[in-house]
């Protein structure tokens, strides 16, 4: 069911198209400081942005909901390249309006190696500008935005990665990290 939605959303100008935002999330975040959180996550405990800083480059992304197509994708290729993110010394992050009791079954699920954080009353999202309105069959409705903030050592976004495709983004978030040394 999700793939036929996915595959009418796609040849369809009229939900394909984004709702307009004010500025851009770079434009606000990069050189600022990452607002900071504490978060229940899938792996059994709390997980808080303080405990990377000073330690670890930091991978956030943000996704709209836990086991749907997208999502599942994005996450699997982090999954799958978790290996080089280790040996880069990055931490990698996943964060959805979920209960815990959802990341945590859609984490064991698909096997997944990093954490992932239940935001469910989307306090963290609206603090990193990521909850916004958006638009699925003609219907409006408040939701993340695919979103994803690489945080450096310092605790501030080095850079944003805004309307997300998830095929590749993975490879994608790493490349420029090693382009662009923190």
């Amino acid at each position: 069911m999700w793939i036929s939605i996915l595959a009418a959303m796609a040849k369809s100008k009229a939900i394909s198209k984004s709702e307009p935002v004010a500025a851009s999330l770079s434009s606000k975040w990069i050189g600022k400081p990452a607002p900071r959180f504490t978060l229940p996550s899938s792996v059994g405990k709390d997980i808080s942005l303080a405990d990377y800083e000073g330690k670890q480059i930091v991978v956030l992304y943000f996704y709209p909901r836990a086991d749907t197509p997208g999502c599942t994708v994005e996450a699997c290729g982090f999954r799958d390249a978790l290996a080089e993110y280790d040996r880069a010394k990055i931490a990698v992050l996943g964060v959805s309006p979920d209960p815990t009791k959802a990341v945590g079954k859609f984490s064991s699920k698909f096997k997944l190696n990093f954490p992932l954080l239940a935001d469910e009353d989307h306090a963290v999202a609206e603090k990193y500008g990521v909850w916004q309105q958006k638009t699925f069959m003609g219907r409006k409705f408040m939701g993340v935005v695919r979103t994803t903030f690489v945080i450096g050592k310092d605790g501030k976004v080095a850079h944003v990665f805004e309307k997300v495709k998830v095929d590749g983004h993975d490879q994608e978030v790493l490349a420029w990290i090693r382009e662009n040394p923190l």
